[in-house]
């Protein structure tokens, strides 16, 4: 039996998720949702995110049947893993910014967490640096811009010009800065243009770790044969070639179109930092 597996984020920074799960588990099925008829989630409530990812969540999963659900966004993750656990019947995945194999691998005793404006002022990252980088400096920078310009870039494969001069005052502020932790899924997808820019910086995401518990909950991953892909979005488009264009390059898209939602949750744009 093949394994299926799938993925969920507001828009395509959970395909860097993806991509490091094909590389380790090639022979699973692997199905990306992405709810941007509701993106961006930056701009929207706790309690009317909660309630919309649990909703597109709990649809897909009686919808395409998945032996394992991946939250690819650390937004969503912190919101709803508990309530997805306590509602579904298979496992459930969530992403957490690597604060901790940063501050074990720094020398420098000073790391950076670069996410969202409203990931680096959650609770659970104050839990995560007191717990695992007490010894450290951890700087914080939230950016709603590098979520765009991975949009974009994938969208139309151009890199934002602006990168530099939107990341190099958080540098100079912070010279001591040796590792830098990309708390939002998106921001992988911009990771080779970040190294070319910053080299003597490490970046460190979490789809490694990810990929890793995935085939420790499904073992498989060694079988010969090739697992195939889809993609299915939210909104009302008639189309996602970002998305597609990004799957195709792994392997076979078996199937690609957008998914109904039943009686969606519609959620208005808010003021939050």
């Amino acid at each position: 039996m093949t394994h299926s597996v799938l993925f969920f984020d507001s828009g395509v920074g959970g395909l860097s998720v993806l991509e490091q799960v094909h590389r380790r588990c090639s022979p699973f099925n692997l199905r990306y949702v992405m709810d941007d008829a509701a993106f961006p989630y930056g701009t929207k409530t706790d309690e009317a995110l909660s309630q919309r990812v649990l909703q597109v969540c709990r649809q897909a999963v009686q919808q395409f049947s998945p032996d394992l659900l991946v939250i690819a966004c650390n937004t969503a993750s912190t919101l709803t893993l508990p309530l997805l656990r306590q509602c579904l019947t298979i496992p459930v995945i969530g992403v957490v910014p690597a604060i901790k194999p940063a501050a074990q691998q720094t020398l420098s005793g000073h790391i950076g967490l670069l996410a969202t404006p409203a990931t680096v002022e959650r609770l659970y990252i104050e839990d995560l640096i007191q717990d695992f980088a007490g010894h450290c400096t951890v700087s914080r920078l939230g950016s709603r811009e590098l979520v765009e310009w991975a949009e974009q870039l994938l969208r139309d494969g151009i890199i934002n010009p602006a990168l530099r001069s939107h990341l190099q005052p958080w540098f100079d502020s912070n010279p001591q800065m040796s590792h830098v932790v990309l708390g939002c899924t998106h921001f992988p997808l911009l990771k080779p243009h970040l190294e070319t820019l910053w080299p003597h910086i490490h970046w460190i995401d979490s789809g490694e770790a990810i990929a890793r518990r995935v085939s420790e909950l499904m073992p498989g991953c060694h079988n010969s044969s090739a697992g195939t892909l889809a993609l299915h979005w939210t909104s009302a488009a008639s189309e996602q070639p970002g998305a597609e264009r990004f799957l195709r390059r792994l392997g076979s898209l078996a199937e690609c179109h957008s998914m109904v939602l039943e009686q969606p949750i519609v959620i208005q744009e808010e003021n939050i930092v």
